[in-house]
């Protein structure tokens, strides 16, 4: 039996997909690209916009038209999050959301066997445990992610994810450990700690995070680690200070923006400022010294509200922070979030048009940082090979880089000189 995975959104659901596709594996299946004739059609659905919705029912409706007798499956943050619309979905002949992701194998099972449609969907709940599945390995990546929370207990007012993914759940630091092992025996060298709110590890349990990251330290075998996204009102100056010790650790900290603008800020229910995120920033590069140091982050523009005042002062604090990278979103009206119905919503075009300037700021920036980063050196994890030598990666830094390393391999860390930036990625040279 041959069975087709098309995954939509974060590195958690990527990371659930990979999991997924091992377990089918394992039972007998063969796991096929997009574009390919199968049995079994499945969708890992994101739900953080509209658009992400009509994408996976789009997806499934051609799978079902091109493979009239095979069996399609919508999963994930949207029919766990809008039950009732998915559960009408009829192109799809199993329906089921976030929940006990193991019985997608036993239900397609029955399907194949000429059982009705299902359509089982089982609501978060306030005390549910965290959902094991372990990943052996990454058949398309060089480092390892591996999934260490689930849940968001934040209501942001542009977001849906709280519903999608119920309250905060996390995973045992034995497991985590377990899994980090075996994929350091496996020959991994990087992990990255994936979450849907990572800074929220522990809360749950009575451990947090830093302390995961020291443990995870220890593992033999595994030379970096970098975490997903913080929110930077949850990083103490003892975290802080703590995290900076890590010497596996990656000094790349990508700190959730999604503005500027303190007012912004405010209206999206967020529960910092941009004055507070520049303090913890202002933390962080103390706590590393003269060490060098690197910031991310995500900026959604045209929010409900957003005066060009105020998107003007998001621009500036993006310059302010001299971030590495931004990931620029215009605000995506989201049905079932309070942001939905609120007053002064911006034009789509003039939405497109905010994130076009703020994706020429952030990228004024980024060239900014990679020019003060010129002649320095830093270790790269070689990932994809463009030929038998030449190599593209990201340093511990995440700077991107091409690099020629003749007699090595994707998988090792190599040190490198940083070069040029060509608006792409840095020209390196080995050291």
């Amino acid at each position: 039996m041959r069975v087709c995975f098309y995954t939509l959104g974060c590195k958690v659901n990527l990371n659930e997909t990979e999991a997924l596709e091992q377990l089918f594996r394992r039972n007998g299946f063969t796991i096929v690209p997009e574009g390919e004739a199968a049995d079994v059609f499945i969708v890992n659905s994101c739900t953080v916009t509209n658009f992400g919705d009509q994408k996976s029912r789009k997806w499934l409706r051609r799978a079902k038209r091109e493979n009239p007798g095979a069996v399609t499956v919508l999963t994930g943050c949207y029919p766990q999050a809008f039950p009732e619309e998915a559960g009408q979905f009829v192109e799809a002949d199993l329906v089921c959301g976030n929940g006990d992701r193991k019985a997608i194998l036993d239900n397609v099972r029955k399907l194949l066997d000429g059982h009705e449609r299902i359509v089982a969907i089982t609501p978060h709940t306030r005390g549910e445990l965290f959902e094991e599945l372990p990943v052996e390995r990454f058949e398309t990546h060089t480092r390892a992610f591996i999934k260490v929370e689930d849940g968001c207990n934040r209501q942001c007012a542009y977001c849906v994810i709280p519903r999608a993914r119920g309250p905060v759940r996390s995973r045992s630091e034995a497991s985590i450990l377990a899994e980090l092992n075996q994929l350091a025996g496996a020959g991994y060298r990087e992990v990255v700690l994936s979450a849907i709110s990572l800074p929220s590890y522990g809360l749950d349990t009575g451990t947090n995070l830093v302390e995961l990251v020291e443990k995870c330290a220890q593992v033999e075998g595994i030379q970096r680690i970098r975490l997903g996204s913080l929110d930077p009102d949850m990083l103490s100056d003892e975290a802080i200070a703590r995290l900076a010790a890590v010497d596996k650790l990656c000094p790349q900290f990508h700190l959730s923006l999604q503005s500027g603008c303190s007012a912004t800020l405010r209206r999206m229910c967020r529960v910092y400022t941009a004055e507070q995120y520049a303090e913890v920033v202002a933390k962080l590069r103390a706590a590393y010294g003269g060490r060098p140091i690197s910031f991310t982050t995500d900026c959604i523009c045209g929010f409900p509200g957003e005066s060009q005042a105020d998107f003007e002062e998001s621009c500036r604090f993006l310059e302010k922070i001299g971030f590495l990278k931004v990931h620029v979103f215009p605000y995506s009206r989201r049905s079932g979030t309070p942001a939905y119905d609120f007053p002064d919503q911006i034009h789509e075009r003039e939405k497109q048009a905010r994130s076009r300037t703020m994706n020429e700021v952030a990228e004024r920036v980024r060239a900014q940082v990679l020019a003060t980063l010129k002649g320095t050196e830093d270790e790269v994890l070689l990932e994809t090979a463009l030929s038998a030598t030449l190599f593209t990666g990201y340093t511990r830094l995440y700077v991107p880089v091409v690099v020629s390393a003749p007699g090595h391999v994707s998988g090792e860390i190599v040190r490198v000189r940083l070069g040029k930036y060509d608006g792409e990625r840095v020209q390196a040279a080995l050291c």
